[in-house]
């Protein structure tokens, strides 16, 4: 079985701290064998453990249990911890675009992505919102087929519209993207977690899921009418819901995933849950791809405080989902 990919995001970042907190945590989390990609001596700087340079993924395999497995694409020049550059960007983009491709090819069985600085990827070049959207054009999918998830141990989100101005989410919030949104987390939840039959709730966009028309009259021109067709298509989709009332754990037993209609909708529950150990996973990919669900943390980054266990989820939870997909064939 091939081992797992793992980005480990800008290098001046605790990406590489994190990866290698995750591979010191290998035997008690009973985590499977994955390689890092990125510059090894970023890793060096913030770490005194073993780590192994390899040219083959396969190599990772042999030598996982007494060190890291490195694969370095580019120089990252001087790496300073907490302290971002070009060359650190260029490092971090050609890493992932490596994960990614080995990935694609069967070369890693799935792909776990670092944090990056989107600020210093678009100084190179980068015209994508984030990580999500890059890998789903490299593997060929069409930005509304791919959906990015958060996870935590009992609460799954997804914002049907990610990283765009507030004042622009009514507008984007069609019964057309309602649609894709929630096929592909239907698909994805079926796929990724053997679900036979998720169950999907929908917030509201306005205050009270608008109120009968009084707060917003999107609940009833484009909410309720995607969730009849879907309904309608056999999903088991119901809503729209107050937003305000969705994510007390009465409200999260009864649903397997909650599509929300922004941004922060999604992300304010399941980081106030799950800080420490949430998990954004991309749904629609011919690959299994997850991350850790925070940034680059300069603020701490070399200073031996970032917690580990974000990653330390992102790649179990990759792992299972690879297997799932593998015993299905899916």
């Amino acid at each position: 079985m091939m081992p797992l990919a793992v980005s480990i995001g800008d290098p001046a970042g605790v990406g590489p701290e994190i990866v290698a907190k995750a591979w010191d945590a290998r035997a008690p989390r009973s985590l499977p064998p994955f390689f890092a990609v990125g510059d090894a001596r970023s890793v060096a700087r913030v770490w005194a453990g073993p780590i192994v340079e390899i040219d083959d993924p396969r190599a990772a395999i042999d030598v996982f249990d007494r060190a890291l497995p490195v694969l370095t694409v580019h120089d990252a020049g001087e790496i300073v911890p907490g302290v971002p550059d070009i060359e650190g960007a260029r490092c971090a983009l050609q890493s992932l675009e490596l994960a990614v491709g080995l990935a694609r090819s069967g070369a890693a069985r799935a792909l776990v992505t670092g944090p990056v600085a989107k600020i210093h990827l678009y100084s190179i070049g980068f015209e994508y919102p984030g990580q999500t959207e890059f890998v789903a054009e490299r593997c060929g999918i069409a930005g509304e087929n791919a959906v990015m998830m958060l996870a935590g141990p009992d609460l799954r989100v997804v914002p049907m519209t990610t990283h765009v101005p507030l004042s622009a989410v009514s507008a984007l919030v069609t019964v057309e993207l309602v649609l894709a949104k929630a096929r592909a987390t239907a698909r994805g939840l079926m796929r990724n977690f053997g679900i036979e039959r998720p169950r999907l709730a929908v917030a509201g966009l306005n205050p009270h899921a608008g109120e009968s028309g009084a707060l917003g009259r999107e609940e009833i021109e484009v909410l309720e009418p995607a969730i009849a067709q879907l309904v309608a298509e056999g999903l088991d989709v119901t809503g729209p819901f107050a937003a305000d009332t969705l994510f007390h754990p009465r409200a999260r037993a009864r649903y397997d995933a909650a599509l929300c209609c922004y941004h922060d909708q999604a992300l304010v529950p399941i980081k106030t849950l799950f800080f420490d150990d949430g998990v954004n996973m991309t749904l629609g990919l011919p690959i299994v791809r997850t991350s850790p669900d925070h940034g680059t943390a300069f603020a701490i980054a070399g200073q031996d405080r970032a917690e580990p266990g974000a990653m330390i989820a992102a790649i179990a939870m990759a792992a299972e989902a690879a297997d799932r997909r593998a015993a299905f064939g899916a």
